[in-house]
């Protein structure tokens, strides 16, 4: 049993949302083996820290992304099914793990 409200999306994701969430998620990854290959290289630290914050901020775009979708579909569902506190709740949880 997981411990959120539901295992999967009230209205699963098409193939071109996956696509994309996919597609940004491997840059992701190839941004992640660079930054290893510079460390492997003794790179200049500022030119890590840069691909570091690029990497945090492409993250925090695919966050938003998912939670753009999240809002859209399971909590309006869970809003029109009058199980909107606890999805609100949850929600706001998540959120909470963003700032810290």
């Amino acid at each position: 049993m997981s411990e959120y409200l539901h295992d999967e999306p009230v209205v699963p994701r098409t193939d071109d949302e996956k696509e994309k969430l996919m597609n940004r998620l491997k840059r992701i990854e190839g941004q992640v083996r660079g930054i290893q290959n510079m460390v492997e290289e003794d790179r200049y630290c500022v030119d890590i820290l840069v691909q570091i914050s690029a990497i945090q901020s492409a993250l925090k775009n695919v966050g938003f992304s998912v939670t753009e979708r999240h809002i859209n579909h399971c909590v309006t569902d869970a809003i029109q099914k009058g199980e909107g506190h606890e999805t609100i709740q949850e929600l706001m949880d998540v959120l909470k793990q963003f700032s810290k």
